[in-house]
């Protein structure tokens, strides 16, 4: 029972998730443009707003990124880069930790803003409050991960996610056997972050997308204007 579960949680519900998460996404553009939008709430009320928001907004995307280039990159490339398992588990922990505290000081305040200030709990949706408690508990126990990550500096168990996060993306079955025996607080983190890929689509969250394709504007073309 607790093999099928293992490969239930963690062989199938990835794809689950990342399907939902693309899908969703290009669903929600296609037919809801209007609600592609971030909500904010700036104008309802400004106190809080820019220490928490721009905490949380370097608190994640350090995170992000951090996340996507560690478990993604082949263990090979950091060998041939000079940087050993052991040298990259310990670059984890540290900028981890300080993005992580980052952003969970700045996601506590966003948090007390809207418990706080009415006009912005008024406006404040169910998927709101979701989103937000989720972000809480993947942070929180992404933290609880790091004392557990400090008795493994040779980056053994980290080489374990890795592996397992770039057998899900190419497409091998036996991903979820790769972490089969890792603490139940790694596992938690790892299905909650698979569920916020999940309830990506349906939430505030999409604007995501607008933000990375921000980019594209520096190398589109001049509009063109023509007088009559």
């Amino acid at each position: 029972m607790a093999s099928y579960m293992n490969e239930l949680l963690f062989g199938i519900y990835p794809y689950v998730a990342l399907s939902v998460f693309v899908i969703g996404s290009i669903i929600r553009f296609d037919r809801e443009q209007y609600t592609w939008k971030s909500d904010s709430s700036q104008l309802l009320a400004r106190g809080q707003l820019r220490l928490g928001s721009n905490l949380f907004h370097l608190g994640i995307l350090g995170i992000f990124f951090g996340h996507l280039v560690g478990l993604l990159t082949p263990l090979a490339v950091w060998h041939a880069l000079g940087v050993s398992a052991g040298a990259k588990q310990m670059i984890a922990i540290v900028a981890g930790g300080l993005f992580g505290v980052m952003m969970l000081v700045g996601l506590l305040v966003l948090v007390h803003r809207r418990l706080t200030q009415p006009r912005v709990r008024a406006t404040t949706k169910v998927m709101d409050w979701v989103v937000l408690w989720l972000l809480l508990a993947q942070l929180a126990l992404g933290l609880a991960t790091l004392p557990l990550s400090a008795q493994h500096l040779d980056g053994s168990e980290m080489v374990k996610f890795m592996t397992w996060a770039q057998h899900v993306v190419t497409f091998q079955g036996d991903a979820a056997s790769l972490i089969a025996g890792v603490s139940p607080i790694f596992k938690l983190h790892l299905l909650i972050g698979m569920t916020i890929f999940l309830v990506f689509p349906f939430s505030r969250l999409v604007h995501i997308w607008s933000g990375f394709a921000s980019v594209f504007y520096a190398i589109r073309p001049y509009q063109v204007v023509r007088s009559r």
